[in-house]
């Protein structure tokens, strides 16, 4: 409630709330009970000062004045202060470090005891200035990274890439929230639209309310929200909305309920139309699920998933398969009745009884699982052998001064010493702690014992190209299909594709660029493109008879240009007498955003040749 209601203003909290909760919603914070570990400092700040926050956030450190314990907690945070400023924050990495040697616990008893004495004072003093020294931090950042030198700039370009061509085939936002609006109003929920990009639920049904309970969340569905966006540009307020987005318990619950109830559908398959495909050739879509694990269990003593992925499998009538992409479903739409009824004589094809299931499957397992899987042990095995190399360090490290500190203290016991902590403890402590380490790196080597699941087919749908509905003589003009590039031969169109293909590569070569050909992925463009500065280009090619009046852009093509509309253009090719023109590059075509049931756009040839816009 405290973040989603604004009624509920306050928030008071054990140290529980320092760690695993966002409270960005919030910017001010008081520490009233200071905690023994300077750490927890940082930590408990962390949870307002985080990704998100929009104002400054301010902290209130609660410290005793005229106390020997407050002053030398003061002397502390006025240090870390100044560090903070010199070093750019990096203290706050190393804080629960800095005291390795004392702690500061030891520090303020000390102080509480012996803290009226000018030399007891001045000796404290000087430990919490040499502990937070710029020098010390410096070494304790440079010890404590996990790799031992920085990223390559061929790493660097390699993630700049990866970013860029997931920015440009993501889903979210605009397809998580047709799904969760259609999904809600079909459980019974209640929404009001209000400012640009944002929305007030008024009603969450009970089923939905129930639903993280019997999955066992944490994090509660409320009753109501404030405000939801779907849009990360959208969350500032006043008031300030949540983000609805995979993870957050409405959202899950909604995913969740919908599949118990219509899950079963996908199984049973579907009927979908292409209207892009003039061809007379039917394929068969399969939705593949499979996860990679690794040696862990996991919940109910189930494999642990480290990884999972949805995808989709395209089987012609022969037989053979293909990867069908991203998300090939964008790109159709449902059969009308009149075209089922006209499809009735296709679908009792012989070659539709076969078990094309094991087919889809095994082709899944011979060339899309094993590429999942490489990229997932690749990743992790690095990940691992890291974190395992500064586990060992550091608890051996910790190992090696508990025993020197047994050891020490055995010697004083038999000297006669008095001792706070006797040597059986650190001996404990010691033993604890190479028990831990065993532990540690045991499950590390079950980390590395990676393997894949089989996949799982969870659904599939017949697809049907617009050229066979038009033999049938149901072709719906509505959907495009009466474009007059859709009435060229399917031979003769794929000539006219690769001539348009061919034209644009060599012009992006002439310019200096390094273009790539991906048209067979699916991913919403045909080409990628580096310009000589490094930065990609994506490029959707439409090659067209000289003189046609229309061009379609699918669901998938439409949202890469919405996602990535700096890097995105679409490059024309007019094709006569077996010759290709000269690509004509169009940038910033101005489309909305497409309905659920919009499967692609039609564009006049003429506007965009002029300037325009179709």
């Amino acid at each position: 409630k405290f973040r989603t209601d604004p009624e509920v203003r306050v928030l008071v909290a054990t140290d529980a709330a320092g760690e695993g909760v966002n409270l960005q919603n919030a910017n001010l914070m008081v520490n009233y009970d200071l905690p023994w570990n300077p750490n927890r400092l940082e930590q408990r700040f962390g949870r307002i000062h985080r990704i998100g926050q929009t104002e400054v956030c301010h902290l209130w450190n609660l410290v005793a004045s005229d106390t020997r314990e407050g002053a030398v907690y003061r002397r502390l945070l006025d240090k870390i202060a100044e560090a903070s400023d010199a070093l750019q924050g990096r203290v706050f990495d190393v804080l629960g470090e800095l005291f390795e040697g004392q702690s500061l616990r030891d520090l303020l008893m000390e102080a509480i005891r012996y803290g009226e004495r000018p030399d007891v004072r001045a000796r404290l003093f000087e430990v919490v200035d040499n502990a937070v020294d710029r020098d010390a931090i410096n070494r304790l950042v440079a010890e404590r990274k996990l790799s031992g030198e920085g990223m390559t700039a061929s790493s660097v370009a390699e993630i700049r890439d990866q970013m860029e061509r997931a920015e440009a085939q993501r889903l979210q936002p605009r397809y998580v929230q047709a799904f969760f609006e259609a999904a809600f109003d079909r459980l019974g929920g209640r929404m009001a639209r209000r400012e640009p990009g944002r929305v007030e639920i008024t009603r969450v049904p009970p089923a939905l309310r129930e639903r993280d309970r019997q999955i066992g969340r944490a994090d509660p569905v409320l009753e109501r929200y404030t405000r939801i966006a779907f849009d990360k540009a959208f969350l500032n307020g006043p008031p300030q909305a949540a983000l609805l987005a995979p993870g957050h318990p409405l959202l899950d619950a909604t995913v969740d309920l919908i599949l118990e109830r219509l899950g079963p559908v996908l199984k049973q398959g579907a009927i979908l139309i292409d209207d892009q495909d003039s061809g007379e050739d039917l394929r068969l879509l399969f939705y593949l699920e499979h996860a990679i694990r690794d040696g862990r269990a996991g919940r109910g003593g189930e494999p642990s998933v480290v990884s999972q992925k949805l995808q989709f499998v395209l089987l012609d009538q022969r037989g053979d398969a293909v990867d069908g992409g991203a998300a090939p479903y964008l790109d159709y739409r449902p059969a009308t009745p009149e075209e089922l009824a006209a499809l009735a004589p296709v679908l009792r094809a012989p070659w539709l009884e076969e078990d094309l299931e094991r087919k889809a499957l095994g082709f899944a397992v011979s060339q899309i699982v094993p590429r999942h899987l490489d990229e997932v042990r690749t990743r992790r095995l690095a990940d691992v052998a890291k974190v395992e190399r500064e586990v060992k360090v550091r608890l051996t490290r910790e190992i090696n001064y508990w025993d020197s500190r047994a050891h020490r203290l055995r010697e004083e016991e038999r000297a006669g010493k008095d001792q706070r902590l006797n040597a059986g403890r650190a001996e404990r402590t010691a033993e604890n702690l190479a028990d831990r380490l065993q532990r540690r790196l045991a499950e590390l080597e079950r980390e590395r014992q990676i393997a894949a699941l089989p996949p799982v087919a969870r659904g599939g749908a017949l697809i049907v190209p617009a050229g066979l509905l038009r033999r049938l003589g149901n072709a719906d003009p509505a959907t495009g299909v009466s474009a007059p590039d859709m009435s060229v031969d399917p031979a003769a169109r794929a000539i006219i594709e690769r001539l348009a293909m061919q034209a644009v590569m060599e012009a992006e070569a002439k310019a200096g660029h390094h273009p790539i050909d991906v048209s067979a992925e699916n991913r919403g463009y045909d080409i990628e493109s580096r310009a000589g500065d490094g930065t990609l280009r994506f490029i959707e090619v439409k090659g067209r008879v000289a003189g046609a009046r229309d061009l379609i852009l699918t669901q998938n093509e439409v949202r890469a240009s919405l996602n990535a509309p700096d890097r995105w253009c679409l490059a024309v090719v007019e094709v006569e007498g077996g010759y290709a023109q000269a690509p004509a590059y169009v940038r910033n075509l101005g489309l909305r955003e497409p309905s659920f049931a919009e499967t692609a756009v039609v564009l006049d040839l003429d506007r965009l040749r002029s300037g325009g816009v179709g």
